[in-house]
């Protein structure tokens, strides 16, 4: 990383909202499209109109960036754009060229072939166009082998090749909303030629994975995969499956044809919710994007080329290997995770139990003798064997588990009892969020307290599951949906049939 990345200032455009305005390419106009923010217009970036098969000519953009040496050779990195995009607009609204920039390596943006929509299998199955009456439908025809589409990117991977010093074991896809679809598509197919694949907002949908008994689709075998699922990210028109469910198949079949264990390593960071899967063939990376509508950010190109890409290769035997990458695929230092109902949490990136299933509690004010009652506060509570275990304390309990004591190394100390409020730290008194709730031999008390006021801890929740960290996070709805399964066993299913 020794060349010197640069953000170039631009003319902001806030007024407009068209979906890829012309008026952006060859200019410094920067626009804010469905929160995609494009970048300047490189001024590297070439476009090239050619005949390359078919007899129908074909355009797309190449990126070679000042600090491109020819003499050794460099990864090279095909970006699909998405529907009614081009490849200039995939330039902008990614981060590749800043990526190329800082590496080195060559980026190809090619055009979908016809009315800026790739040919891609089912997604017009049953497409009615009173659905979409603005939306371009382009069928693909029903082999492979015919696909315009894919035997043109086969085709100018080959150009690449002969054109720059491309390193053959390190070519890379990476798609968005439909070109994601697209990565997926052609990875399925001819993925044995690709070190990795990424892309972000359009799953695959299952009949496309898997036939009716659940059984893998796939002709290319493994290679390395990251998938990235914007939690607000929607469906298409005219379709009307469970999101979560479709997110899942995606990430099964992966980690099936790589041999993923099925626990990942789960890392936070900010709005950004990653598992890394490690595969025996190839690994895996899952990232939901917390409050993130359709499409992709801004920085995904550096997260996919910085946690993975960076230290993937196709060996010449077909292997893939992973070697270091600039940032590690790793989980978080310190987090635990607790979800509603469940008596098992994850704590040092995997999975432990605990005494009690948690519970939410709700904190009510009461109005008079006979008035009504208002809920002041909605608690996730945990047992306190548990929380002393995620803080390195000491616990001891008392009357059958109806008060308990916490100790520190430096002193500290916290004691708790029965249908209380107040908790004794030090030698005062000081009132938690919710009472204290006695299950069984253990006492509860809420999460979100403990943590932030007894640890100093960051927590996050999202859809019944409770999140804790050393810096900020921001739990998303895919992660959480992700740990419930990891809880209920069910991280990887062996029969993909019943979830078809």
């Amino acid at each position: 990383m020794e060349n010197h990345l640069t953000i170039l200032p631009g003319t902001p455009d806030d007024g407009n909202r068209e979906y890829l305005p012309e008026k952006i390419k060859t200019t410094d106009i920067v626009v804010n499209e469905n929160g995609n923010n494009s970048i300047v217009y490189p001024k590297r970036l070439q476009e090239f109109t050619d005949t390359i098969l078919d007899g129908v000519e074909d355009t797309w953009y190449e990126y070679v960036p000042e600090c491109y040496d020819e003499t050794r050779k460099v990864p090279l990195v095909i970006g699909l754009h998405g529907g009614l995009m081009t490849g200039w607009g995939h330039a902008v609204y990614t981060s590749w060229t800043l990526v190329a920039d800082r590496e080195g390596f060559i980026c190809l943006f090619p055009n979908a072939h016809e009315k800026r929509m790739w040919m891609n299998e089912g997604v017009f199955d049953n497409f009615k166009q009173e659905m979409a009456p603005d939306l371009p439908i382009v069928l693909p025809p029903e082999k492979i082998e015919d696909n315009h589409d894919v035997n043109m990117i086969l085709a100018l991977i080959n150009r690449m090749k002969e054109k720059y010093n491309i390193d053959e074991g390190r070519i890379f896809m990476q798609g968005m909303s439909m070109g994601n679809i697209m990565t997926g598509q052609f990875a399925r197919y001819y993925g044995n030629i690709l070190a990795g694949a990424a892309g972000s907002g359009g799953p695959c949908e299952p009949f496309l994975l898997f036939d009716e008994e659940g059984k893998i689709k796939n002709r290319a075998g493994h290679l390395a995969v990251w998938q990235s699922r914007p939690e607000k990210n929607g469906l298409p028109p005219g379709k009307t499956y469970d999101e979560f469910s479709v997110n899942k198949l995606n990430r099964f079949y992966w980690m099936k044809i790589n041999g993923c264990d099925p626990v990942p390593e789960i890392s936070i960071v900010g709005e950004n919710n990653f598992a890394f899967y490690k595969g025996k063939k190839a690994d895996l990376v899952y990232l939901d994007i917390k409050n993130r509508d359709h499409g992709q950010t801004l920085d995904e190109a550096f997260l996919y080329w910085d946690y993975l890409f960076s230290g993937t290769r196709r060996e010449e035997d077909g292997s893939i290997t992973h070697t270091q990458t600039i940032l590690p695929r790793k989980g978080d230092d310190y987090a635990f995770a607790i979800g509603e109902g469940f008596d098992r949490a994850w704590f040092g990136n995997k999975v432990v139990p605990m005494g009690e299933k948690a519970v939410y509690w709700e904190k009510l004010k009461y109005h008079g003798l006979n008035g009504s009652q208002k809920v002041r506060g909605k608690y996730l509570c945990a047992p306190l064997s548990f929380l002393a275990k995620a803080s390195g304390a000491v616990y001891q309990s008392q009357d059958g588990g109806a008060s308990a004591e916490l100790t520190w190394e430096d002193g500290r100390r916290v004691q708790f009892a029965r249908g209380s409020i107040g908790c004794v730290i030090g030698d005062t008194v000081r009132s938690m969020y919710c009472e204290a709730l006695h299950r069984g031999t253990e006492l509860l008390v809420s999460v979100e307290w403990f943590a932030q006021y007894v640890l100093n801890l960051h927590v996050s929740s999202c859809d019944g599951m409770i999140y804790v960290t050393d810096h900020f996070t921001d739990l998303s709805a895919n992660m959480a949906d992700l740990i419930k399964d990891i809880f209920k066993g069910q991280e990887l299913p062996e029969n993909i049939k019943e979830l078809l």
